[in-house]
């Protein structure tokens, strides 16, 4: 029996895609070349946030997605342990202060707290910071174990995908026809004809150090670093820890290919960053260092819905970093707009036939 929908890709976009398509009642095979989140989404931190995107169509995407989460996240060591964001210089508050109070506006928790209360809050932060701002929504998952949990009862296929048509996907191991296809490929998404690019990422992951970071923690700059299209090497301060006690250093971001080289001065520039706001982690050993790839899109908006130009194919892909955050949503909105039923938030900032997105 053919499936009436493919998913291509089994990271937790695809895996999102999947089991919001499968809760519809359809039947859903995903083909991946190497298994569930064997890509992107293994090399992520597993965040869920608001706390980093403005009033706009992706926070309304996020919050969505922030609602779905919980029922969602079982045994995906899901947390909600909120956000801190703090600002590191005079001339960092203002803007920090003004970017929360537009985001309160469009639903964010977001709670402006005094250097004093943030060390209450993070004892060991740097005494220094001069504003902060409290997310009570942000929350953070395992990214694998929420990709695995989300395709439980869902076949899923490792075979190469080289073309599809919108109602055949040629693999490796045949031809599948199907009623539907969904591009969910992440970084790779532009083989099938979306402009979607690969940006590389870093994290450093430290000795186990359990109870001494309690929140997701970075600089206020980390949100100009998300929106910004500049294809050099760009750090911000990130730090969180895991329930494993290990804490994870980032973020970097850098457009060069698919190049998994590890460079040094990305290491030491992330490693300088996280000390200069947990000045007790420079006595922390690191044990490793991860990279993966974020599909990024120049407007820095997903890619969710039919492909004009191929009837029955679909896109869900462009998320860059967030996609842990997004997946719940996009799914919900594909299968929404897929079925024909009214869509979860307004799907048309996210359509395919963008002139920035149509390649």
């Amino acid at each position: 029996m053919n499936p009436d929908v493919v998913v291509l890709g089994a990271g937790i976009i695809g895996a999102a895609c999947a089991q919001a398509l499968r809760a519809r009642g359809l039947e859903v095979v995903v083909v991946d070349r190497h298994g569930p989140a064997s890509g992107t989404s293994a090399a992520g931190e597993g965040n869920v946030l608001v706390s980093d995107k403005e009033p706009g169509p992706e926070l309304g995407l996020a919050l969505a997605s922030r609602a779905l989460w919980p029922e969602l996240a079982h045994d995906a060591e899901w947390e909600e342990k909120g956000g801190l964001v703090v600002a590191t210089t005079p001339e960092a508050a203002a803007p920090l202060r003004a970017f929360a109070a537009a985001q309160r506006t469009a639903g964010v928790d977001a709670c402006e707290i005094g250097p004093s209360d943030a060390l209450t809050h993070e004892p060991h932060l740097n005494p220094e910071i001069t504003a902060a701002v409290h997310y009570l929504q942000d929350a953070q998952l395992n990214p694998v174990k929420a990709t695995r949990t989300l395709l439980r009862g869902i076949e899923v296929r490792r075979a190469e995908v080289s073309t599809t048509d919108g109602r055949s996907v040629t693999t490796s191991g045949g031809v599948i026809s199907c009623g539907a296809v969904v591009n969910a490929t992440g970084p790779w998404a532009r083989h099938f004809g979306v402009n979607v690019l690969p940006r590389r990422g870093v994290v450093l992951v430290t000795t186990p150090i359990p109870g001494r970071i309690r929140h997701k923690v970075y600089d206020a700059d980390y949100v100009g670093a998300v929106a910004s299209g500049d294809a050099d090497l760009q750090t911000s301060g990130v730090v969180e820890s895991t329930q494993a006690g290990t804490v994870l250093i980032g973020s970097s971001r850098q457009r060069k290919g698919f190049d998994e080289a590890i460079e040094s001065r990305v290491l030491k520039a992330l490693a300088q960053r996280a000390i200069a706001m947990f000045p007790m982690l420079a006595d922390v050993p690191v044990m490793r260092a991860y990279g993966g790839f974020r599909p990024y899109a120049p407007d820095h908006l997903p890619i969710i819905g039919e492909d004009p130009r191929t009837p029955g194919l679909w896109h869900a892909t462009g998320h860059e970093g967030a996609g842990v955050g997004l997946a719940p949503a996009t799914g919900h909105l594909l299968a929404d707009l897929l079925t024909g039923a009214t869509p979860l938030v307004d799907p048309h900032p996210f359509r395919v036939d963008r002139p920035e997105v149509m390649v």
